[in-house]
């Protein structure tokens, strides 16, 4: 007997084999069979479907849950255009607090909002000794006031307050950890709104490190809150690489750094595991601190990597060599060029074919790298939300000739580089159909057209937020398409994004979302 039977519906299995199906059973949290394997079979419960579309669940491969679910709860300047707007925001946040000395976090910074920096001289106005960390909306920069410039160590430069990349992480660093009874609570409150718009799984991007990580016991958090059953999805962790140390292991094992116990890829169980090892090699071009081979138009400077090449290069190896898949954040060319000359020296040195290394973002690809991503078998996991909301300002920083480089689609697929699909929420929307659109149609939420050679068709970008998504997160036996066998996570749409108009796939509704078998709503 079946657990469940759900029939009268339209899925989309995304399986070759059987690309559409009518019924789908369900038997211990996992896919039973379709059709005629399982129609005239007993069911404890069937549920009548009445035509909705239905598609394996949604794969979010970068996303930041923890950051996700305090900017949930966190004061925000988002939107304001006026620099005495945003203090009286921040002001109204330091009455709020209990005593001076305490940390006021602000969400929702983008300078580009009020035409300018903010300033420790802005922010001390408005205080009150209080210790003020306002969070580029990009996570690659901070604005702090003279409270906590006083407490950095000496060196740790900044730009009247600004500080980006490793010295953000500096400031960071004064003010961590959170507890993990309250990132549990944040876990669970961003879990909550992934299954809302149809993720059923995700790769958390970087835990424990200086420049996202929340707690040097972060991992226990994800823990607790499976335990306290305020994790509804499942969930792959990215460990930051600062978190590597030299270790003394045996010389035939050639691991020159790891983590405590050789803790790698692929460690956990179906719900929560440990994922790829994340290494930053730039910043972002929000916060223009993308490594660029030619500077940002009007601007003067090509951005910064995150440290030496050689370093950089050092941390990508000593990770392939411990075991580890390597996610490298590459958003600009240059830095893509750092990570591709690591990746072949790490695969000279050691050939892992099914490595799986990813670069991630890979936001200003050159044609002449192409080749390079398909030769080294390296996966391209990009966030199309990224350029329907922030195009415009991203097309004008590239000029004309580099704008159809940015977040590419068609490219990587013509040259058989796996492309996938992700959100990095809380940076962007997080909606995977909302980004199905843009890699469709390629237009912002302005209307203006950014690289359309790059469109995809609609199939190709769901393909790339389900199978191609498991399998960037070493998935693809268990997740990413309707398939007998495979665990019974899916969303059910109000109408099927293939025969929609393309501009209204981010449209289309989630009427239900399934994990094992289980809606997120249950029927009573």
């Amino acid at each position: 007997m079946l657990c469940t039977r759900l029939t009268n519906a339209r899925f989309l299995t995304m399986d070759p084999d059987h690309p559409v199906a009518h019924d789908l059973g369900i038997w211990q949290g996992r896919i039973a069979g379709l059709d005629e394997a399982v129609t005239s079979l007993p069911a404890r419960e069937v549920v009548d479907l009445q035509g909705a579309t239905v598609l394996p669940g949604f794969i979010d491969a970068h996303v930041h849950l923890a950051w996700t679910g305090f900017k949930q709860n966190t004061p925000s300047i988002a939107g304001r255009t006026r620099v005495d707007d945003v203090l009286a925001v921040v002001a109204d946040a330091v009455a709020r607090t209990r005593a001076p000395g305490d940390w006021v976090s602000i969400a929702g910074y983008d300078q580009r909002a009020l035409g300018r920096h903010l300033t420790a001289a802005d922010l001390d106005r408005v205080s009150d000794g209080r210790k003020l960390y306002l969070l580029h909306d990009s996570g690659h920069g901070c604005v702090v006031n003279t409270a906590v410039l006083d407490l950095l160590p000496a060196g740790i430069p900044h730009d009247n307050g600004f500080l980006a990349e490793q010295a953000m992480g500096a400031a960071r660093a004064l003010c961590l950890p959170h507890s993990q009874e309250d990132l549990a609570e944040a876990i669970g409150r961003a879990a909550r709104t992934c299954l809302a718009e149809g993720v059923t799984a995700c790769a958390e991007a970087g835990i424990g490190g200086t420049l996202f990580g929340h707690s040097p016991v972060e991992l226990g958090a994800y823990q607790l809150a499976r335990d306290k059953g305020l994790l509804p999805l499942r969930v792959q962790l990215m460990v930051s690489a600062d978190r590597l140390h030299t270790v003394a292991a045996h010389e035939t094992d050639g691991i020159p750094r790891a983590l405590d116990l050789g803790l790698r890829t692929g460690f956990g169980d179906d719900r929560l595991s440990v994922g790829a090892l994340k290494v930053y090699t730039d910043g972002g071009m929000m916060a223009r601190t993308a490594a660029l081979t030619s500077p940002y138009e009007g601007l003067g400077h090509a951005g910064q990597l995150q440290d030496d090449p050689d370093v950089l290069t050092g941390l990508i190896v000593d990770g392939h060599l411990a075991g580890w898949q390597l996610a490298v954040h590459a958003i600009g060319d240059r830095a893509a060029d750092v990570a591709l000359d690591a990746l072949e020296r790490a695969q000279r040195l050691r050939p892992r074919p099914l490595a799986r290394h990813r670069i991630e973002h890979a936001g200003l690809i050159r044609p002449d790298q192409l080749p390079r991503f398909a030769r080294l078998g390296v996966t391209a996991v990009v966030q199309p939300s990224f350029l329907r909301y922030f195009g415009d300002d991203y097309a004008s920083i590239m000029g004309e000739e580099r704008a159809p480089w940015m977040y590419r689609g068609k490219a990587f697929l013509d040259h058989g580089i796996p492309l996938v699909g992700s959100s990095d929420r809380p940076v962007a929307d997080g909606s995977p159909l909302r980004a199905v659109q843009f890699m469709a149609e390629r237009a912002s939420t302005s209307g203006q057209l950014i690289g359309p050679d790059e469109a995809v068709t609609v199939d190709q970008a769901l393909h790339a937020y389900t199978v191609a998504g498991a399998r960037a997160c070493h998935w693809e036996d268990r997740l990413g398409s309707l398939t007998p066998g495979k665990h019974a996570d899916m969303v059910v749409l109000g109408d099927d994004p293939r025969r929609v108009d393309t501009s209204r796939i981010g449209d289309v509704d989630v009427v239900e979302t399934y994990v094992d078998g289980h809606p997120s709503r249950p029927r009573t």
